[in-house]
């Protein structure tokens, strides 16, 4: 039988009723004879919730301390499964990241698995027992206890089916797969049955919530084999993998994120080396950014403007300050009344009918377009937030609903 790495999302173990209906799924796969290593998250809202009480008693709590009270979450999760196992005749191990062997960067609230000791286990699958692993944190060199970010139990799960050379890792979720846009915005959404790696990767860096960025990255640089399906029913999900070259390039989604923020950076001073002094102040602070584009200059000065996620505004805001003292910019605009929306599918950039028709779609629907950015895989557009999901319809309509979605590989 196989070896399988599942991980559970908060949604999964929010309640204690959900917490055995979990137990009873990992019965099931356990009797059939699976070794199974189970990583899970906190319990429905508990992170959201104690970060709330963090940064009510302080503006900007120190990151350690986040790392200390956020970790907290999954630690009760892997402990009240582990009970609920036990109680149906499960044997089961729950291991927080750092007794799992979890080795990571120093950086906390954003840190990077650089090293799994799996040792421990695998003494626990040796003695036929479930392991079950607290997601979304580790260790690092000094004992500290670290987190990898938000959502960041994916990655945990698929760094675990790697070091263990599992024969899969399913993420099990609220939804039944990956869909061709969010269905509560698009009733008409369709489950997506294979999905590439590198799509997949654009479709969570673009806003798709199913599966954490890092997470896909990870699993396609180590050829992890991914199911993403339902925690409460037994369909078949999405499987993301390798897929071959489609014949002709298709939009396989379109997606969306208002959670993001237009930085402008006004009166910028117009000499070589200005735009590497901005982005290596974000950059120091691990934010992410999206778009970026730099005005014409204007003699001696222009704008810089760039996309961040609002999960990243403090630290923004701290790089901005840092560079008042080096760069002697006009004014800074935060605008948070944008939105990103995005067609995602291999190849589509290739095709320029593609780029005309979302332009065209989005005229017809008097959406003014702020910024764009393209790659291979993806167009996006951050356009005014009102107009999002509007938006979102209107794309999938165009190039999912009346276009026949087919995968053809070349084996």
């Amino acid at each position: 039988m196989s070896l399988i790495v599942q991980k559970y999302g908060g949604s999964s173990v929010a309640t204690l009723q959900k917490m055995q209906f979990v137990a009873e799924k990992i019965k099931k796969y356990f009797e059939q004879g699976h070794q199974l290593v189970v990583v899970v998250s906190a319990m429905g809202k508990t992170t959201d919730e104690l970060l709330h009480k963090a940064f009510t008693l302080h503006p900007s709590p120190p990151e350690r301390e986040l790392d200390m009270l956020l970790s907290t979450g999954e630690q009760v999760s892997i402990a009240l499964l582990a009970i609920a196992l036990d109680a149906l005749g499960i044997p089961s191990l729950s291991l927080t990241g750092g007794q799992a062997g979890i080795i990571t960067t120093d950086l906390h609230t954003k840190a990077k698995i650089i090293h799994i000791d799996v040792h421990r286990i695998l003494e626990g699958l040796e003695q036929n027992k479930v392991v079950i692993v607290a997601g979304f944190q580790g260790k690092n060199l000094q004992d500290d206890i670290t987190t990898l970010g938000r959502g960041g139990s994916d990655t945990t799960a698929c760094a675990l089916a790697y070091a263990l050379k599992a024969d899969f890792c399913e993420i099990f979720t609220d939804v039944n797969g990956v869909f061709t846009a969010d269905p509560r915005i698009v009733p008409q959404a369709k489950k997506i049955d294979r999905i590439s790696y590198d799509e997949m990767s654009e479709m969570a860096n673009l806003g798709a919530k199913v599966m954490q960025l890092r997470a896909v990255d990870f699993a396609h640089a180590y050829r992890v084999k991914v199911h993403v399906r339902c925690t409460f029913d037994d369909q078949e999900g999405t499987w993301i993998e390798e897929v071959g070259n489609m014949e002709n390039a298709q939009v396989r989604a379109v997606t969306h994120s208002g959670d993001v923020i237009k930085v402008v950076l006004q009166g910028v001073p117009n000499r070589p080396g200005i735009a590497a002094q901005i982005f290596e102040a974000l950059a120091n602070l691990s934010v992410s950014i999206d778009m970026i584009i730099q005005s014409e200059g204007r003699e001696t000065v222009k704008d810089v403007a760039f996309v961040v996620l609002k999960e990243d505004e403090s630290k923004v805001k701290k790089a901005i300050e840092e560079l008042r003292g080096k760069i002697n910019f006009q004014n800074i605009i935060l605008d948070y009344e944008k939105s990103r929306i995005s067609i995602v599918g291999a190849g589509i950039a290739s095709n320029p009918q593609i780029a005309y028709r979302m332009f065209k779609i989005l005229a017809e629907n008097n959406v003014n377009i702020d910024m764009i950015s393209t790659s291979n895989l993806r167009i996006s557009c951050l356009i005014p937030r009102e107009k999002m999901e509007e938006s979102v319809r209107a794309l999938h309509r165009e190039f999912i609903e009346e276009e026949k979605i087919e995968v053809e590989t070349n084996e």
